[in-house]
């Protein structure tokens, strides 16, 4: 009797084991899918408790979050000639479990070595301007590249991003150099326009003051005003510019009347003693001197 009550408890216990080894506990993100005899079999589990036949199903848990996938650095040429070391990160989440499984040995390392092919022919097909100023679109045709394999496979890619761009040290200090230059063009270009503004201005300002003497000089006085606003300093007042303006008329004008007496100075006959030439009376002559001309 004892005996019979030993063997049932034993296989109580028994079948109490295989059927707990068949229980599963499927996380929230994740899909249990089933494989009888080798066999996929029905559609995934879904998240809880579920019982699989021991021995004969096998279970595979497919995680359904977005997995974030880092991509080494690749070396590579752009084209442009230009060497370049260029790193990204890829975000994909499995959509179907079943291709993800049975349809890629390893989606993962799969995943990884399409990211780094698509990343180094992105680079051999772009320039350095697109890879250090358009990385928007750098990363749409990377995306697209990862994403077209992917889809076989039950993946999709939610983003790809460049993360860096890393260039020569010689590369870095051309780049510099240009830069700075740039800058100091833009700089000289802007002093320039500026310059040309001003004096612009100023000539109009010259026309209509020339045209008014009297605010030259209430120009000039407002300029006194400004430099008398600091007192720690000292003035000193320049000549007026209308009485050099008139003394200078006044200088030219003597110097025509010099000039205008030398002249007639010039032209008056020869003298003798203070008297003309002209006005000096004939020489008188005598009988003597008549009879030596006869002789």
């Amino acid at each position: 009797m004892e005996t019979v009550l030993y063997l049932i408890l034993l296989a109580a216990l028994g079948a109490g084991g295989y059927v707990a080894a068949g229980l599963r506990v499927v996380r929230q993100y994740e899909r249990g899918l089933v494989l009888r005899f080798g066999r996929v079999h029905r559609a995934p589990r879904e998240p809880g408790l579920t019982y699989i036949i021991p021995g004969v199903d096998h279970m595979r848990k497919v995680n359904m979050q977005v997995v974030t996938l880092p991509v080494p650095g690749q070396d590579g040429i752009t084209r442009d000639n230009v060497t370049v070391r260029v790193d990204a990160v890829v975000y994909f989440k499995v959509i179907d479990p079943v291709q993800a499984i049975v349809g890629v040995e390893n989606y993962r390392f799969a995943m990884l070595q399409v990211a780094q092919s698509s990343l180094r022919r992105i680079i051999g097909e772009s320039s350095l301007d697109d890879l250090l100023s358009n990385r928007q679109r750098l990363n749409e045709g990377l995306e697209i590249m990862i994403d077209s394999p992917a889809i076989g496979w039950g993946i999709h890619i939610d983003r790809v991003e460049i993360k860096d761009v890393a260039l020569p040290e010689a590369m870095k200090r051309a780049m510099s150099r240009q830069a700075e230059a740039e800058r100091e063009r833009r700089g000289r270009v802007i002093s320039a326009e500026g310059e040309l503004q001003a004096s612009e201005k100023l000539a109009q300002a010259a026309e209509r003051m020339s045209n008014t003497p009297a605010a030259l000089q209430l120009r000039l006085l407002e300029t006194v005003v400004e430099v008398a606003a600091e007192k720690n300093s000292t003035l000193v007042l320049p000549f007026p510019v209308e009485l050099l303006r008139f003394l200078e008329a006044s200088t030219v004008t003597q110097r025509g009347m010099q000039e205008k007496s030398q002249g007639e100075g010039e032209h008056k006959p020869e003298t003798l003693d203070g008297k003309s030439i002209d006005a000096q009376p004939p020489a008188k002559t005598t009988e003597k001197d008549d009879q030596e001309t006869i002789g």
